[in-house]
């Protein structure tokens, strides 16, 4: 999946905003919270993967725990050696879509599903 079909994807999801981080990331909020990002000046993929997922998702050749972001349970995709499909990672990424709208202030999670 490259970065416009991903760019495309999360900005389809509810209340998804977009900006441009530390000069040379995407990232994609959702509720103001990062839900995924997107190197712009390399091919790296990050998005938040909660739970037993994240070491399960860790094993697989190209994921990565994500540098600096490991701690909060965020994994690093590398498309050239990752062998999922786009089916794959279309359900990852709304999967962490859903986790970061989960741990969202229901106040929050409220609004944003008035607004659907």
């Amino acid at each position: 999946m490259n970065a416009n079909s991903l760019r495309k994807l999360c900005m389809a999801l509810p209340e998804v905003t977009e900006q441009i981080q530390r000069k040379n990331d995407r990232v994609l909020k959702n509720g103001g919270k990062m839900s995924v990002c997107s190197g712009l000046a390399s091919n790296s993929r990050y998005f938040f993967r909660a739970g037993d997922g994240f070491l399960e998702l860790s094993d697989f050749p190209g994921i990565r725990p994500a540098p600096y972001l490991a701690r909060a349970k965020w994994v690093q995709i590398d498309p050239a050696i990752c062998q999922f499909g786009d089916a794959e990672l279309i359900c990852l990424i709304k999967d962490s879509y859903r986790q970061v709208l989960q741990k969202l202030p229901k106040k929050t999670q409220a609004a944003i599903a008035e607004r659907v």
